[in-house]
């Protein structure tokens, strides 16, 4: 087993972005690079639920290519205090249907219509070893949602999430600033701790 090699089980750009910039020393496969094109059916209702779902499947995909790998598998979301923690794990497909990042913003805004708006960003990994034992990781980032949306509007409730440690929207924060203060950054470097 090639122990600078880890499968990510995901296919997300902007994760696997955030990996490859905090895990210098790691090569990082995705989905794709293992010939696995199957959506990953998400049907945990905690993020470590849906982690190892995804970590699983990938095991038991890999165990058949007769290849040993450490696999990585995240799940994350947005949790507001004042919404009994939603959309939680429903984050990615809050309105229904799954990367409308427009459509979900509308409708967590329109949800928090006189709430109170404190939240926080959670992601939780899970480091999923060949013989079937893993470790998992959370890490979590705080601040509340704006009222209107600020900065680059390309990904997910960045533009509405105004960090606590940044003193502004994720949406006008750097990668850098982003990734040093993300639940996902905070996440990987609890992983890497341990690995």
């Amino acid at each position: 087993m090639e122990s600078k090699t880890i499968v990510l089980a995901s296919n997300n750009q902007h994760k696997l972005k955030e990996f490859k910039e905090i895990l210098t020393d790691y090569k990082i496969l995705t989905l794709n690079d293992i010939g696995y094109y199957e959506e990953i059916e998400e049907t945990g209702e905690t993020f470590l639920e849906n982690a190892l779902i995804k970590a699983k499947t990938i095991h038991d995909y890999l165990k058949k290519q007769n290849l040993n790998y450490l696999i990585v598998a995240e799940d994350s979301g947005l949790c507001v205090d004042s919404l009994d923690g939603a959309p939680g794990v429903y984050s990615a497909r809050y309105m229904g249907v799954h990367g409308n990042d427009q459509g979900n913003r509308d409708k967590l805004q329109q949800e928090l219509k006189n709430k109170k708006r404190d939240a926080y960003f959670i992601c939780t990994i899970v480091v999923y070893y060949p013989d079937g034992n893993y470790q998992s990781f959370v890490g979590k980032t705080y601040g509340r949602i704006t009222d209107e949306e600020i900065g680059n509007k390309d990904f997910g409730y960045d533009c509405i999430f105004y960090s606590n440690d940044l003193e502004k929207t994720f949406g006008e924060a750097t990668e850098e600033e982003k990734n040093s203060v993300s639940h996902r950054g905070r996440a990987i470097v609890e992983m890497v701790k341990r690995l």
